[in-house]
């Protein structure tokens, strides 16, 4: 059974910072999606199996980085420059697939709880 458990949401001010982590039960390729009321989950960052190749949507580009930690099994993703447009329930995901279409939802088997990010104006 693949587990992803997510923490490191909360309540931070416009131009602020957060960082999340997924803890995993093993080693994935890893994405982050974000989801609003009413709204399609929508793809955030991805990062390869290896950890050498990292993808972004235009939004957070020079703003967020996703990084991950192999020996601890965990993904980070590292959030700068935060805007209320930011504000979304994040969620982490794994695919059985080492390589994938990382924007895709449907490319993820496993998905975490969700944490709640809100940043404030």
């Amino acid at each position: 059974q693949v587990q992803l458990v997510e923490s490191g949401g909360g309540l931070v001010q416009a131009g602020g910072s957060l960082r999340l982590s997924c803890a995993t039960s093993g080693r994935y390729a890893m994405g982050w999606f974000r989801q609003t009321p009413g709204k399609e989950r929508e793809f955030v960052a991805h990062i390869s199996w290896s950890g050498l190749n990292t993808y972004y949507t235009d939004s957070v580009k020079g703003r967020f980085t996703i990084s991950r930690d192999n020996a601890k099994n965990t993904v980070y993703l590292q959030m700068n420059s935060l805007k209320p447009e930011d504000t979304a329930v994040y969620y982490c995901a794994a695919p059985q697939k080492r390589y994938i279409a990382y924007a895709r939802r449907d490319a993820y088997d496993y998905w975490g709880q969700g944490t709640q990010v809100t940043v404030s104006s």
